[in-house]
């Protein structure tokens, strides 16, 4: 390890693949315009477009082979760049986390890609560094030598910590949390975003102009046709969360937490416990009838493009009455109360009048314009009531000792735990028609990958907002004399 070394040649093959996906659509554009003129303009276009991936081809394979990574002197130092010779050391104690990935290509070779965070990896990088293709033992020993720097101090006073088995995802769950995912609108989104990269190739306007007579007498037959459509698109996404979510499985080691998942492609990310920012719990609407629920951590980690890194999923499914059990031991500083001050009944109003303030305009310009039709627009108007008392039974707070718990919905219900000590910002805001009514607003946020996390809760008691300030102004005095 502490000799120069390259990744495995099939780096180079990943390198290419990236390559040709990021210019594939620029490709696809010339091809495209050049066929539209026909002659020599598209043999021109054919040969820019072979200059392109022979470019990129090259490139790859160069990119590898300029490409060195070793362990030295505490450091991991990587040197690489075709033409301008470019190095990074990073030091053993600046790393938060090695996270490991065995994509389809590396586990054919039985490599794994390694990618290295740091407390200031941020911005638009992905880590502070990727190996993308090294064998099993290279990153093991890679995990050995920087825990072995970090727990240097500590190894001759404590014995080794044992792996300690915290979640593992049964076969019920996993079927559970794939039938009641939001897959199908993934795999639709995805496809409309395909589609929407061909719009000069596709004359969507003529074809729907053609189809527009045969889809008034046929109407039946379309509802076949997108009920057929939907149900691939949820199979689709229903294979896509099972395949993801695999193996699904959470062990603490020392003072870190393990995550691992998947079949087709194997994750292992690794979250240090001191960096946890703050615990959330998701309950979408279908889990939370079911009583199930989605745990997150919010974690310094992680940048704008690595959001993983940031906002990582604990317990992909749970019973949420199971959530302190299964996690409380291991993170006894949190209190997963579910005890929370509901917001007084009068603020029932104002949830309701934000509702009908978008509603309402709408339901009368279908009922002027649609006539009887516009009936049905009462349908939504129901619906967005419906919706607004849900967000206002949603609402509350709590306070336990040095920690503060806010409950909020938006499409799923939010439960967001976050200590006093981990609390960026606290707001407090109280608009004239809230002041009239002694209400207000609280939010909190905490540091979490490139941007932040917390909550916000609408139209509490103007005095429990008062409370929560005076409770963090104490603690922030009392954080503030000891330092």
């Amino acid at each position: 390890m502490f000799e120069p070394k390259r990744l495995h040649p099939i780096a180079s093959v990943i390198n290419t693949l990236k390559g040709i996906k990021n210019m594939l659509i620029p490709v696809a554009a010339i091809l495209f315009s050049a066929g539209r003129d026909g002659g020599l303009s598209m043999i021109f276009s054919l040969i820019a477009a072979l200059v392109i991936v022979l470019f990129t081809f090259v490139s790859g394979i160069l990119s590898w082979y300029r490409y060195t990574y070793r362990i030295e002197n505490d450091e991991v130092r990587i040197e690489y760049g075709i033409f301008v010779r470019k190095k990074r050391y990073i030091p053993f104690e600046r790393i938060q986390s090695i996270d490991l990935t065995e994509g389809i290509l590396q586990r054919l070779f039985g490599l794994v890609k390694v990618k290295i965070e740091t407390a200031g990896s941020s911005g638009d990088d992905e880590a502070e560094a990727v190996l993308s293709a090294i064998s099993k033992g290279e990153a093991s020993l890679i995990q050995d030598y920087v825990a072995a720097a970090k727990n240097a101090d500590t190894r001759d006073t404590q014995a080794e910590s044992e792996i300690e088995q915290i979640f593992n995802i049964s076969t019920r769950q996993l079927v559970i949390l794939s039938l009641t995912s939001g897959g199908t609108g993934v795999v639709i989104s995805a496809l409309f975003a395909l589609l929407s990269q061909f719009d000069d190739l596709i004359p969507f306007k003529r074809l729907f102009r053609g189809l527009k007579d045969w889809a008034i007498h046929n109407l039946i037959t379309i509802a076949f046709f997108v009920f057929i459509g939907l149900s691939i698109a949820w199979m689709i996404g229903l294979i896509i969360t099972m395949l993801k979510y695999a193996n699904f499985a959470v062990v603490k080691k020392e003072g870190d937490l393990i995550i691992s998942q998947g079949l087709l492609e194997k994750k292992q990310i690794t979250v240090p416990l001191k960096r946890i920012q703050a615990i959330r719990i998701n309950e979408p609407i279908i889990r939370q009838l079911i009583g199930y629920g989605t745990v997150y951590i919010e974690s310094a980690g992680g940048s704008s493009a690595n959001e993983e890194g940031a906002n990582v999923t604990l317990l992909p499914i749970v019973k949420v009455d199971q959530i302190r059990s299964i996690i409380g031991p291991y993170l006894p500083e949190y209190a997963l109360t579910t005890d929370f001050t509901p917001l007084p009944k009068r603020a029932k109003r104002r949830y309701l009048f934000r509702s009908w303030f978008f509603t309402i305009p709408v339901v009368t310009a279908a009922l002027i314009f649609l006539k009887i039709w516009g009936l049905l627009a009462l349908i939504l108007m129901a619906l967005g009531s419906f919706w607004a008392i849900a967000k206002f039974k949603a609402g509350g707070w709590s306070i336990h000792q040095r920690q503060l718990s806010l409950r909020y919905r938006t499409i799923d219900r939010v439960t967001v735990f976050m200590l006093k000590n981990k609390i960026q910002s606290l707001e407090m805001q109280e608009s004239y028609f809230q002041r009239r009514q002694d209400l207000g607003t609280v939010g909190a946020s905490v540091s979490s990958g490139f941007g932040g996390a917390g909550g916000t809760v609408s139209d509490l008691e103007i005095s429990d907002v008062q409370k929560i300030y005076q409770w963090y102004s104490r603690e922030k005095q009392k954080q503030g004399s000891l330092d």
